[in-house]
């Protein structure tokens, strides 16, 4: 039985996914744990699939002729690592460094505790400073703060799904939370089997909201463990195409409020988005965005109408 299982999705990003992969196998060698690695590339034209080959011989290569999305690409990369009967999967985006233990924090985090489904790592950016790797699911709070501008002190609060700074501490106790950020997730293979991995509607963004809420509805826990560390630069293949990122996202967001909320909080969050995405057109020159902001109005205008 193998231990882990790593997929990594990857698109137009080869420096970083050579570096990734590095991390990964010097964390192998660490751990002692018996690992594979697949990685699953959605048409890169970076020569993404040739380093892989050249470089990483015993990584599993999985090519898709065009990109089918993030849920939908981590799916197909446990598909094909379920004949190596995993215990778990580590789902790890490419522009990501895996720290010295984090692997084997991870991985005792669940051994430790039956009902725990999912485990995520404490999160830094490239030069090191925090970036918050666990929310609480979001509501018409969360949506205020991302729609209008508020003070500044506020956004790094529970008002905005945060979790305290201080739970992060890197010598801290792994503490339960709604969910992981997607950038790398250790999941119960049981746990994939039972909810049957992501929803591949999410074509981008808001994936691992909508896991973390059906796991938890399943009974599962999911835990955040700070003292397994990962690097993450953060939004390196989104920001090849900035505004339809947007649009990716908002759609995403759509999709999840319109699926796990009912009619009256879907409402008043679809006015929220209205009339913040309507300000955005106005204030913009850029006609990219304008264009982006006032999809997305007319997506959730349709999304409400439609529930």
């Amino acid at each position: 039985m193998l231990d882990v299982a790593v997929i990594i999705v990857s698109w137009n990003v080869r420096n970083y996914l050579a570096n990734c992969l590095r991390s990964v196998c010097a964390e192998k060698r660490r751990s002692g744990l018996k690992v594979e690695t697949w990685v699953v590339d959605n048409a890169s034209t970076d020569g993404s699939v040739d380093l892989v080959a050249d470089l990483f011989p015993d990584v599993h290569l999985v090519i898709n002729e065009h990109n089918p999305g993030f849920g939908a690409a981590n799916n197909q990369g446990m598909k094909a690592a379920v004949e190596a009967n995993p215990r778990y999967y580590l789902l790890l985006n490419p522009d990501t460094l895996v720290g010295k233990g984090a692997l084997t924090h991870l991985v005792n985090c669940l051994d430790q505790r039956p009902k725990a489904g999912m485990a995520g790592p404490r999160l830094v950016y490239g030069d090191g400073r925090f970036q918050h790797s666990a929310f609480a699911f979001p509501g018409i709070k969360q949506l205020t703060f991302d729609l209008f501008p508020l003070p500044a002190r506020l956004y790094d609060g529970w008002l905005n799904g945060r979790y305290a700074r201080r739970n992060y501490r890197r010598n801290g106790d792994p503490f339960q939370v709604d969910f992981a950020l997607g950038a790398s997730m250790l999941v119960r293979a049981d746990v994939v089997e039972a909810t049957g991995g992501f929803d591949e509607s999410f074509h981008m963004y808001c994936e691992e909201i909508d896991w973390g809420w059906r796991i938890r509805r399943a009974g599962w826990e999911i835990y955040s463990v700070p003292q397994a560390e990962i690097v993450h630069y953060g939004g390196e293949s989104t920001r090849q195409i900035p505004a339809q990122s947007i649009v990716n996202l908002w759609e995403s967001r759509a999709r999840l409020y319109h699926r796990h909320y009912g009619r009256f909080r879907t409402t008043l969050a679809t006015w929220l988005v209205q009339k913040a995405m309507k300000r955005k057109a106005a204030k913009t020159a850029d006609p990219e965005l304008k264009q982006a902001y006032q999809e997305i109005a007319a997506i959730w205008r349709r999304a409400n109408k439609n529930k």
